[in-house]
């Protein structure tokens, strides 16, 4: 599973307020209406920014703060591909997976706003094709693997019927 986008780049402990608001989040569970704010305390109109298959990369403990399931929903609806950052939250961490929404782990301060980037999850491997860099990615367990090519947990329960490990 190779993605393809630019980096959108935020700094250390973005937490799960900054990604969406409360204001916002405790009025509607619509995606579609939630997904125009992303980011939105921290960069005004970021939304209108980014493509289908970007990035959001950042520094240390991304997405830190409350457990609500909605901050990795909608960075997956908003269409970004994988948030990058150098460590994240473990309650987020868990939450993205479980919603298919994939997380790279790697030391992120040599890449930059704009930067085209490939993530081969697989492969365990971030290429900064605007620097000519290859990054080594924390490698994900094979289950998890599987859980974000299924598109979440929910739909590789579907898939196989089970929690288990399936080859």
């Amino acid at each position: 599973m190779e993605l393809k986008g630019y980096s959108h780049k935020f700094g250390d402990d973005v937490n799960t307020d900054y990604i969406i608001s409360g204001k916002y989040k405790f009025s509607t569970i619509d995606m579609d209406e939630l997904s125009v704010h992303l980011m939105e305390d921290l960069r005004p109109n970021f939304y209108n920014e980014i493509k289908k298959g970007d990035f959001i990369v950042a520094g240390e403990n991304f997405g830190c703060g409350s457990s609500r399931e909605q901050a990795p929903l909608v960075i997956k609806h908003a269409g970004i591909s994988a948030v990058i950052a150098t460590s994240f939250a473990r309650i987020f961490y868990r939450n993205s997976i479980n919603i298919g929404l994939p997380l790279v782990e790697v030391p992120t301060n040599n890449i930059d706003e704009g930067d085209l980037l490939t993530v081969d999850l697989e492969k365990g491997i971030v290429k900064n094709l605007t620097k000519d860099e290859v990054l080594k990615i924390k490698s994900l367990p094979k289950v998890m693997l599987k859980i974000l090519q299924s598109g979440g947990l929910v739909n590789y329960y579907k898939k196989y019927g089970t929690l288990e490990l399936i080859d």
